[in-house]
């Protein structure tokens, strides 16, 4: 009988083994072979793109790491998500790059930058996307703080000009005020002389 040696799995093929020559056979016994050893060869795994719920997942992993994160941080995050979207256009990439720019906001246009990466989502992604309906959330939370902030600039603006208006009275009665004498009035002490 003769025995297998174990087999072995390795990534790479080996060189090519001499074979070794078969024993002669001697009067009344059976040739033998030395076992060769068996050599498997594994292929790489197969990787798949990550479906969309585990690209989803990853986002809002990401999101709300970004969350916690200040300054620094946030400019750094803000670097390698400008450098992935530009390798990968992609939808999840889009989504990433406009929260950070919201929530970095060095510049008056980081919004605007970030509505317009939320509008290409919507406009590229499947409808029932889950990634196209978080970036619908995120484009309608953008759109209402750009709105009550344009609100309280407005309020701010009116409130300015009341003050001003107020100012401008005060400064034209008291140059009323000088006009007429100083200020207290120079009615009557005018007697009959009894």
């Amino acid at each position: 009988m003769v025995e297998s040696p174990p087999i072995e799995a390795i990534e790479a093929p080996l060189p090519a083994l001499p074979v070794p020559a078969a024993t002669p056979p001697t009067e009344g016994t059976t040739p033998q072979v030395a076992a060769l050893p068996v050599i498997i060869v594994t292929p790489p795994p197969i990787t798949e793109p990550p479906t969309e719920d585990q690209q989803m997942l990853a986002l809002l992993s990401d999101l709300q790491r970004y969350g916690s994160m200040q300054g620094d941080e946030l400019k750094h995050e803000l670097a390698a998500a400008t450098q992935a979207f530009s390798r990968q256009r992609t939808d999840v990439n889009r989504v990433r790059l406009a929260v950070l720019y919201t929530l970095l906001r060095a510049s008056p246009q980081d919004d605007q930058r970030a509505l317009q990466l939320f509008e290409n989502v919507a406009k590229s992604a499947v409808p029932a996307s889950p990634i196209r309906h978080l970036a619908a959330v995120l484009q309608a939370q953008v759109v209402e703080r750009q709105r009550a902030v344009h609100d309280e600039q407005q309020k701010a603006d009116a409130a300015i000009q009341k003050l001003e208006a107020l100012r401008a009275m005060e400064r034209s009665l008291l140059r009323d005020r000088v006009r007429s004498g100083g200020g207290g009035g120079s009615a009557g002490a005018g007697g009959s002389g009894r």
